[in-house]
């Protein structure tokens, strides 16, 4: 069996598999089970799924895992065990440990963060059996409030694009395979599977394709995951120019894509418009698009190619062999949940982002009394909801149907401050609440808002958390609030406290996380991968589209803002945003000097130092922009882009010297006439800052016109 010789190229290695495969072994592979399967399997007729492929699907797929694709057992090709998500293993069965919710990972700035992360989740979830993490979520803050926000990576694209890509290497560092999803454009969860987006093909390539570009780019996921919306027209895995013209045949791409649960609409259409895995398939109402019977039907029509079947399996065959799923077959072993927790803890004192702190409030320092309130503190930490949700080791904390992470921030600065008295109100009465916090030397505010993958989340507060801080601050001019957010939340009473930290939902370790940025154990460096708004006026779209209408029901929706997502909105209308992209502060302070940039080739060399000018050691974050002379002219959809950014680690007094290279495609405009990436000559300034607001360095470049293809295979 050559195909299994570790030697050869993964390529050579799928073709000789591939020839060696009959017709019934090839549509194995392209068919896939849910998790429900294991139940409701002996429902569905034999005539879809024969007997003894349903006997195998149950004796062999993991339970309470996400899906299950059979392998071919003769040749030596294992199954698929798949598991949700991005933030740890789902499994109801076994517990996991869950790392912060993907955007405060994004926070860090620092793509070590979510690589080491995807390494100890690909471990655990091989540990447990599973070959396939449906993880690698990066679908742009396009829509402020997206319930799943918190599953993504930000609103911009070279963010967004390094952060994933680096999740899913350390995912696939343990020879499994990683998807990258939802492809594409799909921003909203409100009517999810019936929403149709209209956008143009530069906006998306300059937008939430290139943030999937780059992290393809930089990780070469094994499979894509499609979308559950349409796009101009086009279901998301039946689209020809997403998943044929953009995916494999501009950027290359040799996986597979399989589909999200339920996704599918057709058999024909989705296997010839590009899906190469029907994933998911559950019950006797579920409609078996890429069942045995309905693609040999297809294909002994002819409306299938034979070829277009041998590409699928080849496809999903060089993943199996490019990552090391055939060569290092799973099994079960033991995980070491206490070095993991540890290493979730270590991933949001990376990423919390210290948003105000007026007087130097922060961190606690001689304080002899401290009120906590709300938010659930003394049980635990929020967590977002759907299939990223993990059963935590020790158990989850269930409060008014939300999960809560066993890691109480009351507990854990009860352990930082042990001479301190800290008492906890749950702040339902803002009488009593306020009397305990003008008893107190400091009141800290939790808040809360609950994200949920299926909905959105509004940015308002729910119940009585506005009113709960405004009274606790009134009591206590020294109250800190703390919030426990899926994304951004408006806050009407940011003037009336001195200090913010926004702790996201910051993982199974959560509560000493807070404890010890708050207590200065550890210096706060996180940095907003999405800016807040000040008020709905600001977002691109105050109505959410289809909100309030039965699911399924069909309904258009115009991104005629295109590439304009977050802080590039608010620099082109002129709105002052709540929070800015970029935005983080620190304990200690940075001084940023020597910007100098020079052109090498399309891209921009861009060089400076970073010096730590504070009393403490701390992380500072580098953020580098680029900005046309006349962005206008230069066809851009807002004045400036992200260009690059860099963290580093300084002593008090340490400078360290910076270079960093702009990819040419973020000085460049698409051009869908002609399928190319253009930068038009003129000046450029590289403005150097710490926020995206924040820009007090910047250097001028002349850039010469430039054009190329953006298809990799011409």
């Amino acid at each position: 069996m050559p195909w299994l010789n570790s030697e050869l190229a993964p390529e050579t290695r799928a073709k000789a598999a591939l020839a060696a495969m009959t017709l019934d072994e090839k549509l194995r592979l392209i068919f896939g089970y849910s998790d429900q399967a294991l139940t409701e399997l002996a429902k569905v007729p034999d005539e879809i799924v024969a007997p003894d492929l349903k006997r195998y699907v149950v004796s062999h797929q993991v339970k309470g895992s996400a899906g299950f694709v059979p392998g071919v057992p003769r040749l030596g090709i294992p199954d698929q065990t798949q598991t949700d998500a991005s933030m740890g293993v789902r499994n109801s069965f076994i517990p996991s440990t869950a790392l912060p919710s993907s955007l405060a990972t994004a926070a860090s700035f620092d793509p070590e963060v979510p690589r080491a992360g995807g390494v100890m989740i690909g471990a655990e979830a091989r540990a447990t059996r599973h070959n396939t993490m449906l993880a690698g979520g990066i679908n742009l803050a396009r829509e402020p409030r997206s319930g799943r926000n918190f599953e993504y990576a930000g609103e911009d694209p070279l963010l967004a694009g390094i952060m994933v890509g680096a999740l899913i290497n350390g995912i696939q560092s343990n020879h499994i395979i990683s998807t990258i999803k939802h492809f594409a454009v799909n921003d909203q969860e409100t009517l999810r599977t019936s929403l149709d987006v209209t956008i143009s093909a530069a906006a998306m390539r300059q937008s939430d394709l290139l943030a999937f570009e780059l992290a393809i780019e930089k990780s070469s996921p094994g499979s894509v995951m499609c979308s559950y919306n349409l796009i101009n027209g086009r279901w998301g895995c039946e689209n020809d120019y997403l998943l044929n013209k953009v995916l494999k045949h501009d950027w290359g791409y040799k996986g597979f894509v399989m589909s999200d649960w339920g996704a599918v609409h057709s058999t024909v259409d989705a296997a010839n418009d590009g899906l190469d895995q029907f994933t998911g398939f559950c019950c006797k109402d579920d409609k078996p698009w890429f069942a045995p019977p309905a693609m040999k039907a297809a294909l002994q029509s002819g409306a299938i190619p034979r070829n277009r079947l041998d590409d699928m399996v080849e496809r999903i065959l060089w993943a199996m062999f490019a990552k090391g799923v055939v060569d290092h077959p799973v099994q079960v072993s033991p995980i070491d949940y206490a070095a993991n927790a540890a290493l979730s803890q270590k991933a949001a004192e990376e990423s919390l982002v210290l948003l105000k702190n007026d007087g130097d409030l922060l961190p606690l320092r001689g304080v002899k009394s401290i009120a906590v309130l709300g938010g659930s503190a003394d049980k635990g930490v929020l967590a977002g909801a759907g299939s990223s949700d993990v059963t935590p080791v020790g158990g989850a904390v269930t409060i008014d149907n939300h999960t809560y992470l066993p890691s109480p921030p009351v507990d854990a600065l009860k352990r930082e401050l042990p001479k301190a008295k800290i008492a906890f109100d749950p702040g339902s009465d803002l009488a009593a609440a306020a009397s305990l916090a003008a008893q107190s030397d400091v009141a800290i505010v939790f808040v809360t808002r609950h994200n949920s993958e299926g909905s959105e989340a509004s940015l308002e507060m729910v119940g009585n958390q506005d009113a709960l801080v405004a009274a606790v601050a009134k009591a206590n001019p020294r109250t800190i609030v703390v919030a426990e957010t899926g994304g951004a939340i408006y806050m009407p009473w940011i003037d009336e406290v001195p200090a913010i930290l926004e702790a996201f939902y910051p993982g199974i370790r959560g509560g000493p996380a807070i404890a010890r940025i708050l207590t200065g154990k550890v210096n706060p460096s996180g940095h907003l991968p999405i800016s807040f708004p000040a008020s709905a006026d600001q977002l691109a779209r105050p109505d959410i589209a289809g909100l309030g209408k039965p699911d399924g029901t069909p309904e258009e929706v115009l991104y005629d803002e295109g590439a304009a997502i977050g802080y590039k909105w608010y620099d082109l209308k002129g709105y002052k945003p709540l929070f800015w992209f970029g935005h983080g502060l620190s304990y200690t302070n940075f001084e940023l000097s020597n910007l100098a940039a020079q052109p090498d080739g399309k891209a921009i060399r861009v060089s400076f130092a970073m010096r730590n000018v504070g009393k403490r050691q701390g992380k500072g974050v580098a953020q580098v922009y680029v900005a046309p002379a006349d962005w206008k002219k230069a066809g851009w959809e807002a004045p400036k882009r992200l260009g690059a950014f860099a963290k580093a680690n300084l002593k008090p007094g340490q400078i360290k010297s910076i270079e960093l290279t702009i990819d040419p495609r973020l000085l460049a405009t698409y051009e869908a006439a002609g399928n190319n990436w253009h930068i038009r000559a003129g000046e450029y300034r590289l403005m150097l800052g710490e926020a995206s607001d924040d820009l007090l360095k910047s250097v001028a470049v002349t850039l010469t016109d430039a054009v190329w293809s953006a298809s990799t295979t011409n």
